[in-house]
């Protein structure tokens, strides 16, 4: 054995048992979540891993960023057979993987073309962050940690180079069998020199190659970058099926549950604190927070950031059973790491979800906060007083009277189901749908086409009540239960099977979240089936109409939440003179209007307005019409235009009232 042999196994142990020492200690940490079962569909969860996190599709929705980290990545992938040749001639020095073959020719090409690919797309990182200053990448305190990382990945390739050079050096410039390294090999004609010292510099470029490698590792669980480790396995345990934009369900019917929502990291399940540790600190998620674009305080990133740092701080105090009067056992994720103001802030419009390339899950936490905020502590924004007990009394988050929810109805030859049950399709119309004056309007015109398409349908009237969205996402679970438990009853009550509706806030939890209550039904948005009903030739449109520009707008909770992008924009286009102009910003990346996650009902005191935001964008395109499929975004959407002094030039009209003005 030689000096190498001895002096290189000594250092590969320490190195290792270092980094699973560092491993085992954020598994406990991790641990101290609440239980929760991400092992179902092992099937769906590995073709995630490998769409997700292999493949790095969310990483290509930003195109430039997404290439240089791709390259990155899989560079850094292809260059693992170069340091597990080097750790194997750590222990024999003769070791290489030539006997592989035509496989070796493979492996040599590639990490020679993938090298330079490498040191490309490193020095191009490191533009962007240090001189182009991308304003998601240029935070203070981050700064340090991405350099390091990004030199060390250069420095792994550049050893790996500098082996390679060296070697061909001492061969006289001849490749051994099956290698096949053409940039080496060009590298080695620059270089080449007495080929009595190649063999020094081989040693030393494979030391280098060995201690950086083991310095990245162990760096890993200081650093950012601990997503080199954590991020698949956070890809595989995300959220799936139906369930994937659910909120939580509380049990609380547990006579022993007295915290409900989290207060602290032990409140979190252990998939929200691997979250924490899974963060690239890419700023995705903040750059596309329509709070944070506006000046609000909120930073999606900031809130996963400091779920790890807190984290950090307290689990091993609790492993260690630190006594409660410890200072640092007396701070409380919400309020000392995280403020009231942020959480309140959140439109839960999952841009931040959808944006993030290793699935973390910011909104179930901003949630499972507020809860803490509301049922806890009684702690919630003084406007929400009014609301909460408006849903509570009126079964609405307005004041209106109860008894009037199907005032808009009159006269129209609109049975109820107490009247008949017996009907295909129940008309669930919402609170907007019911007592706003505006939005009335479209439940008629929604009302009115499907007569005309001689759809068979009922209505609750009185018998309806919140869906329990606005107060779910507010925190106010209890309430929320309390209104999602008595529709359900009703609805199985009469036997409904079908749902069509036009709010995409019911629309979501009717076919989310009310299985989680029993109420299992086919749920369809009213642009759904308007759609369906123009296909089938049960509506008509005028051969000629009066030509008109038209905006649409994507609600958060029919788009990112349902994947329902095409069906309100297929009737847009069929109509004869209406040209269809999208935002810069549309479907899946298109702008929250504000209103998500119970802000409809709270004011905005910082920053500027999301919905004169969204309305700015909607004016550039020159529409005069903006189209829209939620009375949420109606509701923005005018208010915002009416705000900039356009509502003389630009119209908001929902897509049943479109659509209505230009049938036959």
């Amino acid at each position: 054995m030689e000096l190498k042999n001895l002096l290189f196994i000594p250092v590969f142990l320490a190195a290792i048992g270092f980094f699973f020492y560092n491993l085992r200690r954020i598994l406990s940490y991790v641990k101290l979540g609440q239980p929760e079962n991400r092992f179902d569909n092992p099937g769906e969860r590995i073709k995630n891993v490998l769409k997700i996190g292999l493949a790095q599709s969310k990483i290509l929705r930003e195109p430039v960023a997404g290439f240089i980290h791709v390259s990155i990545f899989w560079g850094f992938l292809l260059f693992l057979s170069a340091i597990i040749e080097a750790i194997i001639q750590g222990f024999y020095s003769g070791f290489s993987l030539h006997f592989l073959g035509p496989l070796f020719s493979l492996i040599t090409l590639t990490q020679d073309f993938l090298g330079l690919f490498v040191i490309l797309a490193v020095l191009w990182a490191l533009y962007r962050r240090f001189v182009q200053k991308v304003k998601r990448l240029d935070v203070e305190g981050h700064k340090f940690d991405a350099a390091f990382i990004l030199c060390m990945i250069m420095g792994v390739v550049i050893s790996m180079f500098g082996q390679n050079v060296a070697n061909i050096i001492y061969a006289n410039m001849q490749l051994s069998e099956w290698e096949v390294r053409p940039v080496s090999l060009w590298l080695a004609g620059i270089f080449v020199g007495d080929g009595s010292s190649a063999s020094t510099y081989y040693e030393i470029f494979w030391w280098m190659h060995i201690l950086i490698v083991f310095t990245f590792l162990n760096f890993l669980p200081y650093s950012k970058h601990f997503h080199v480790i954590t991020s698949l396995p956070n890809v595989y345990f995300m959220k799936i099926g139906s369930q994937k934009y659910a909120l939580k369900k509380l049990n609380l019917e547990d006579e022993n549950l007295t915290q409900y929502g989290a207060a602290d990291i032990e409140h979190l399940n252990w998939k929200q604190l691997l979250d924490g540790f899974s963060c690239t600190e890419c700023g995705r998620c903040t750059a596309a927070c329509p709070a944070a674009t506006t000046g609000k305080q909120l930073s999606p990133r900031e809130i996963i950031v400091n779920i790890r740092k807190r984290t950090e701080d307290k689990a091993p105090l609790m492993i260690a059973k630190t006594s409660e009067d410890n200072e640092e056992m007396q701070k409380t994720l919400v309020h000392n790491y995280i403020k009231d103001e942020e959480l309140w802030a959140c439109t839960t419009c999952m841009a931040c979800v959808y944006e993030c390339p290793v699935t973390i899950e910011h909104v179930d936490s901003i949630v499972d906060m507020r809860r803490n905020l509301v049922l806890n502590e009684s702690n919630f924004p003084n406007e929400l007083n009014v609301v909460f007990k408006n849903l509570e009394t009126n079964g609405t988050p307005w004041a209106f009277n109860a008894q009037d929810r199907a005032n808009w109805a009159e006269g129209l030859n609109i049975k109820t189901m107490a009247e008949d049950a017996n009907t295909e399709y129940l008309f669930w119309v919402g609170c907007s749908g019911s007592f706003d004056a505006r939005y009335q309007k479209v439940s008629k015109a929604f009302a009115a086409l499907m007569q005309k398409a001689n759809v068979d349908f009922r209505i609750l009237g009185v018998e309806e009540q919140c869906n329990g969205d606005t107060a779910r996402r507010l925190g106010n679970e209890y309430l929320a239960q309390m209104m999602m438990q008595a529709n359900v009853e009703t609805l199985n009550g009469y036997g409904v099977k079908k749902i069509v509706t036009g709010c995409p806030h019911c629309f979501n939890s009717l076919k989310n979240e009310y299985p989680q209550f029993g109420g299992n039904f086919e749920v369809l948005h009213h642009t759904e089936l308007i759609s369906q009903l123009l296909n089938e030739g049960k509506l008509k449109l005028k051969d000629e109409s009066a030509k008109t520009k038209i905006t649409y707008h994507d609600s958060c909770y029919l788009g990112r939440y349902n994947g329902v992008y095409d069906s309100p924009r297929d009737p847009l286009k069929k109509i004869n003179g209406a040209e269809l102009i999208e935002m810069e910003r549309s479907k899946d990346k298109g702008f929250c209007c504000g209103a998500g996650g119970g802000r409809m009902f709270l004011e905005e005191v910082e920053g500027t307005r999301i919905n004169v935001n969204r309305a700015e964008e909607a004016v550039k395109t020159n529409a005069d019409t903006v189209a829209s499929a939620c009375p949420f975004c109606m509701t923005m959407m005018a208010d915002g235009i009416k705000t900039l002094d356009k509502a003389e030039e630009v119209q908001v009209k929902d897509i049943a009232e479109i659509v209505l003005e230009n049938i036959k």
